[in-house]
């Protein structure tokens, strides 16, 4: 793959992010990431949960450079642009963050995520907020001096690990991100109306990011109403797919076959990798 073709889906990718709401589904490997093309998606993200369940580890335990063979996967098994999942950049020090950074963009992706949690249980779960915006500007350097347009994506980790006040503590820090260079913003775990409704109107006018991982009563339509420009669901793609096998799999070992009265069959799957082969 050559850089005009990445330049192309990074041009595609930032145009998602003008107007409107899209849906960005996170696949957890190859097949997963084709079958999303299939179905007429735009553009992919990856998920660190998803990933790391592949293979047999919980989430945080894969290195970064597990990470970055597994995006350079995502970005090779389809055309679409990929946003890529880096956690917390893989390293403490600014610095450390601008080289792992600049790795990641050279994978072919088309967005990368930052959080601001420490990934680290003898540490406090976020980084004070002068180190994360230090890392943020790191991150965000790193990416102009490859010249590539590959977005910045600020996340606020508060509802997450439970910071207390994390609605106004994430607006403080979604805002000092997108000061830092970030072009995108990212809350995850925000549920309530009146949380989400507050955190897109204090990032504007840069674009918001909403992760849905768990059944919502509002659409994609009442999303963007709300001023949602992106919508990801993290690991929740795998969590389904996890939970379908191991239902069928203990239906198995207590001698049983109704697991497998839900699936569709190979039929339309060889289908839609065949039509994937041809392109």
């Amino acid at each position: 793959m050559n850089s005009q073709q990445y330049a192309a889906r990074r041009a595609a990718f930032r145009k998602l992010h003008e107007s409107g709401c899209f849906m960005l589904p996170n696949p957890y490997d190859v097949g997963t990431a084709v079958y999303l093309k299939h179905l007429g998606f735009k553009a992919l993200a990856s998920t660190s949960s998803g990933f790391a369940f592949s293979r047999g580890l919980p989430d945080h335990a894969v290195t970064r450079d597990m990470v970055l063979a597994h995006l350079r996967e995502l970005v090779a098994a389809t055309d679409l642009p990929v946003n890529a999942d880096y956690e917390h950049g893989y390293a403490d020090a600014a610095e450390e963050v601008a080289e792992n950074v600049r790795l990641v963009v050279a994978t072919g992706i088309a967005g990368v995520s930052i959080e601001d949690s420490t990934n680290d249980k003898s540490k406090p779960p976020l980084y004070e907020l002068a180190q994360a915006v230090e890392r943020m500007r790191a991150a965000r350097a790193a990416i102009d001096a490859t010249g590539e347009d590959v977005i910045l994506i600020g996340r606020a980790e508060c509802f997450l690990v439970g910071q207390e006040d994390a609605l106004n503590e994430s607006i403080r820090r979604l805002q000092a991100y997108a000061e830092a260079g970030a072009d995108c913003l990212y809350a995850p775990g925000v549920r309530k109306r009146e949380d989400l409704e507050a955190l897109v109107k204090a990032v504007a006018p840069k674009p918001f990011n909403l992760l849905v991982g768990v059944v919502s009563p509002l659409t994609l339509d009442e999303y963007e109403k709300i001023g949602v420009r992106r919508i990801s669901v993290g690991g929740a793609l795998a969590g389904a797919a996890w939970s379908a096998f191991a239902r069928a799999a203990r239906h198995l070992a207590e001698g049983r076959f109704d697991g497998f009265a839900q699936n569709e069959g190979n039929a339309a799957f060889n289908k839609a990798f065949a039509e994937a082969a041809k392109t």
